[in-house]
């Protein structure tokens, strides 16, 4: 099975229908968000207006916590809309991102996401955590208080593994207290055109593994999450309810307009996989994408791939880590901010 997620949530998406239409056209069976992405939705929107004023008038004055009730509405609505999918199989997530002021404070992460997850109160939500060093060991605790993880700005096939590892040893720490593992799921967001926009400038002008980079390093995690969620350690997991934690493509529409706009989804739709998908590339491959053009798995051939290139793929995975986590607070700062001066603009306005 192969899923569809949107890599967007918005409160116009919600109330002008476009959610639901691209769940009933276009196969959506779930929807992620960061701070980049609400970033975008509150600052250009007055949707929020309403909700704003009444946190406002019931004494919430904080730009943070007004950011999370804002944000918590928009998923807590979007995930009803997904409660039917949820109900009839394994999709139906939509995920909210702890900030990312957090990112390298492991208590401070396991404390906001618990948090996020009570309020919330919906078997289809996620939490996503950053896949830093800090990030990997919050992933195993949540795991095993029962928290629906979603790990996100994950690189490396190395830190994969660290993932995966913290994933099931909270799965095996709920299993010896005798807690159910049964409706507890997990996605790994691996990201793609990320890397290939990196490498790419580190590679020779017409070299061939401009553009295959970050497809190699995808397939080369694909290749560890079949390793690692089978045999006996997973088979007990497994007979005892356990879901394997899915890998999820995100940042799949490439970077570089020179290649074709919907490669990474031809290439990455992978059984048991779930493509995250921005809307404009979700409507390109409605109109031209052609899986007939994936190439065949070969495990062996994207690890020689990214033994032989010439680039140290360590230090482009680490680098993107470091940046995607600078990126995410500076828009976070500015999502801050927008709201601070909206909530200036209403207060001059004599709205409230």
């Amino acid at each position: 099975m192969i899923s569809i997620w949107l890599d967007t949530l918005s409160r116009d998406l919600i109330e002008d229908g476009g959610l639901a239409t691209l769940m009933t056209e276009r196969g959506v069976s779930g929807a992620t968000s960061n701070p980049t992405i609400f970033a975008k939705a509150m600052s250009g929107s007055d949707r929020y207006d309403g909700q704003l004023r009444a946190e406002l008038e019931a004494g919430v004055d904080d730009p943070r916590e007004l950011f999370l009730a804002l944000a918590l509405e928009d998923v807590r609505r979007a995930a009803a809309m997904m409660r039917p999918i949820h109900e009839t199989g394994h999709d139906g997530f939509v995920s909210l991102e702890v900030t990312p002021d957090v990112a390298y404070d492991t208590e401070a992460t396991i404390e906001q996401a618990l948090e996020l997850w009570r309020r919330l109160d919906a078997p289809n939500v996620m939490i996503k955590v950053p896949a830093t060093e800090p990030g990997v060991a919050a992933i195993e605790e949540l795991t095993a208080r029962g928290v629906n993880v979603n790990v996100t700005l994950l690189f490396a096939v190395s830190r994969y593994e660290q993932v995966i590892e913290a994933y099931i040893r909270g799965l095996e720490r709920r299993a010896r207290a005798d807690e159910p593992l049964t409706g507890i799921s997990s996605v790994a967001s691996f990201f793609v055109s990320r890397v290939d926009a990196k490498a790419d400038g580190r590679l020779p002008e017409g070299s061939p593994l401009r553009g295959r980079i970050g497809i190699a390093n995808a397939r080369a995690a694909y290749g560890v999450y079949e390793e690692r969620f089978a045999g006996p350690r997973w088979d007990r997991l497994a007979g005892l309810g356990a879901r394997p934690q899915r890998p999820l493509w995100a940042s799949t529409a490439p970077k570089d307009p020179a290649y074709r706009d919907v490669v990474y989804l031809e290439q990455l739709a992978l059984p048991g996989t779930i493509l995250t998908v921005p809307e404009a590339t979700l409507h390109a491959f409605a109109d031209h994408g052609d899986l007939s053009r994936m190439e065949a798995f070969d495990l062996q051939a994207a690890e020689r791939a990214l033994r032989d290139a010439p680039v140290d793929l360590a230090a482009i995975t680490s680098e993107l880590e470091r940046e995607g986590v600078e990126a995410f607070c500076r828009s976070y700062g500015e999502l801050l901010d927008a709201i601070a001066q909206r909530i200036e603009d209403l207060h001059g306005a004599s709205v409230l």
